[in-house]
């Protein structure tokens, strides 16, 4: 199982990456840094990856990380986003979730926007 660790502002996580060709492609490009936007309880950066969808998800789990094609963005969802539902935390536009926060991935209401964001291989 790939890991990664995510460092933005005074957080640090780790997380585990699924096997998809989302995921390979983003641990190729890793180091990968950026800086913090937050969209509700998203965070979510530009990085150096372009990619199609691949099993778009409209809806996404507490703790998933998601490569958003639209932006050629990586993605964090720790709680809902201004356009979930009552039960379910949504994206903007489909997802390709990649991985998953290990632990609580409610460190990341600490995250302020315009943080410095570095993800690499753990």
């Amino acid at each position: 199982m790939k890991r990664i660790k995510i460092t933005a502002g005074d957080v640090t996580a780790e997380a585990e990456l699924n096997d998809t060709h989302t995921a390979e492609a983003i641990w190729q490009a890793l180091p990968i840094s950026g800086a913090a936007n937050k969209w509700g309880e998203e965070i979510y950066f530009g990085i150096p990856v372009d990619l199609e969808p691949e099993n778009g998800q409209k809806i996404v789990l507490l703790g998933d990380l998601g490569y958003w094609p639209t932006g050629n963005a990586f993605c964090i969802f720790f709680g809902p986003t201004p356009i979930s539902g009552s039960d379910e935390i949504r994206p903007a536009s489909e997802v390709n979730v990649f991985g998953r926060i290990s632990g609580n991935p409610g460190v990341f209401t600490r995250v302020r926007e315009g943080d410095r964001i570095d993800i690499e291989k753990a």
